[in-house]
């Protein structure tokens, strides 16, 4: 049988084009390697609590289109985003607000909180950030920088912050009010029976066929044949034989545990800002979506360098790797029969509700008069 479409993937950019073209009376074949669909949103039960098997996702939209398209195949509760900073055993409120401030300095009105950062940012005389410490720097300061910034961005991305360059730091959003919020979208929430549920509705129709455990370059000849339009959401390097070298990633390691209490750490994200903590946060899942149980999990995640075989979560978006992707990105655009999209093959970082419109506008790009 010849399909319409081979969609290598079944992450979200992967299911929501599934899902529209099946819904528009074309066959679809998808190929996954991994034993699962939903890729890195992917969610599984462990003590009857919807673990972030790769680590924590929470869907957060500004767009009424997007929230209204994603509610056709979950119900939301209502979670409100307010990680912890773990400093050395110093707890702060994030974002940065006026919570965070007075646990820092004990101001306790907008106005002190403005004299105390920008007399910091004027003490260091920064005019020119060259690098990441000193963008960071020039625009909160130096408490705010070494208790709650340079340790974490120093591990997340496994170089000192003066090695870094200044613009993975355009701005920090520095907030006078007492909000904890770490979002400003209208709409947020966690999928009530988790992402995989969701996926598998999107995915729920007689015109999808799914295989997984299937590795589309492992017989990519085979699989190619087998369709006549193919839409790609793998890594954009592979997929040309990493003719001109290959494009740099970070990956992560989790550490999920259960354990016997009901509550671990009050909180669904900690983030551990100090350099000596090896891991960047530990996340407790029951607090996303809560369910009665005395137990809970719990997990921990470790920023590392990306190498083949590994799980690319973050491309590293500097000049070089950016003018690396763009000779890709000219050969992609040449491709006659095969549709690049997503966080891999755009070699970018995407929120969920941006994966969903690319998605989407590929879907009218690829069908614009149905």
């Amino acid at each position: 049988m010849a399909y319409d479409y081979l969609i290598v993937g079944t992450g979200l950019f992967g299911s929501v084009f599934a899902h529209e073209a099946a819904k528009r009376g074309h066959t679809v074949k998808m190929l996954e390697k991994r034993t699962h669909i939903g890729g890195n949103c992917y969610t599984e039960k462990q003590a009857g609590i919807d673990v972030h098997k790769y680590g924590a996702h929470i869907f957060h939209t500004s767009s009424k289109k997007i929230w209204d398209y994603i509610n056709q195949f979950t119900e939301f509760y209502p979670y409100i985003h307010a990680p912890i900073a773990n400093y050395q055993g110093e707890l702060y409120n994030l974002p940065f607000n006026m919570n965070t401030f007075y646990q820092l300095w004990g101001t306790k009105n907008p106005a002190e909180a403005r004299i105390k950062i920008s007399t910091q940012i004027e003490k260091t005389g920064i005019k020119r950030p060259r690098n990441l410490e000193e963008q960071a720097l020039s625009l909160v300061g130096t408490d705010i920088y070494h208790k709650l910034i340079k340790g974490y961005t120093e591990k997340q991305w496994g170089r000192e912050c003066d090695l870094l360059p200044s613009f993975i730091i355009k701005r920090l959003p520095i907030r006078y009010t007492f909000n904890n919020n770490y979002f400003t979208d209208i709409f947020q929430g966690i999928p009530k029976l988790g992402y995989t549920q969701m996926i598998q509705k999107m995915l729920t129709h007689p015109l999808i066929d799914i295989s997984l455990e299937t590795d589309f370059f492992a017989d990519r000849t085979r699989h190619e044949a087998s369709s006549k339009n193919i839409v790609y959401t793998g890594m954009i390097d592979q997929y040309f034989d990493y003719c001109y070298g290959e494009l740099a990633y970070r990956s992560l390691h989790f550490e999920t545990k259960v354990y016997d209490t009901d509550n671990y750490q009050g909180t669904a994200v900690m983030n551990f800002t100090d350099s000596q903590t090896p891991y960047t946060r530990i996340i407790e899942h029951k607090h996303f979506c809560p369910v009665v149980t005395k137990k809970t999990v719990i997990t921990k995640e470790y920023p590392k360098e990306w190498k083949k075989g590994d799980i690319p979560y973050y491309p590293i978006n500097d000049q070089s790797n950016n003018a690396l992707y763009r000779k890709y990105e000219k050969l992609a655009q040449q491709q006659k029969k095969c549709l690049f999209g997503g966080r891999l093959a755009n070699y970018r970082y995407y929120d969920m509700d941006d994966t969903i419109a690319a998605a989407l506008k590929l879907v009218q790009y690829e069908f614009p008069a149905e």
